[in-house]
């Protein structure tokens, strides 16, 4: 019987808790939690890509991205803080840091000489050329 309520040294409500609401009676004070992942839409044209991801809370100083022939990695560092008064008395400093961060495969190499990216309203928007493919040909044979 002790089998099946053991679940790796947690009880039966933990677990509950964990897999019904995870994180849900912990919130942060700063608005939202540290997201889980960089939600991305992405679409292509006959020239090239167009990336918008969504990162909000992060200043433009904070993100980055990599360009790696056809990957790209997008990453942010979040940081959240209280500001205090200098003649306040601190009873109690609640604050959060965290970096999350996204890689993907684009089918064709990135042109990264004309490559853009703008960061507005917590969407950071990529234009990405893509790169001129050397065209085939077939060679005759004499």
């Amino acid at each position: 019987m002790s089998k099946l309520i053991n679940f790796g040294g947690r009880s039966l409500f933990d677990e509950f808790f964990r897999d019904v609401s995870p994180g849900y009676f912990v919130k942060p004070l700063h608005g939202d939690a540290l997201p889980s992942q960089i939600r991305v839409d992405i679409k292509e044209n006959d020239k090239a890509y167009s990336v918008q991801a969504e990162i909000p809370g992060v200043s433009k100083e904070d993100i980055h991205v990599s360009l790696d022939g056809g990957v790209v990695t997008l990453s942010a560092e979040i940081r959240q803080q209280d500001s205090q008064a200098s003649n306040d008395q601190v009873l109690r400093s609640e604050r959060y840091y965290g970096a999350v961060s996204r890689s993907f495969q684009l089918p064709h190499e990135i042109d990264i000489g004309n490559a853009k990216a703008r960061y507005d309203n917590g969407v950071l928007m990529l234009s990405l050329p893509k790169k001129a493919q050397a065209s085939s040909s077939r060679l005759a044979i004499e």
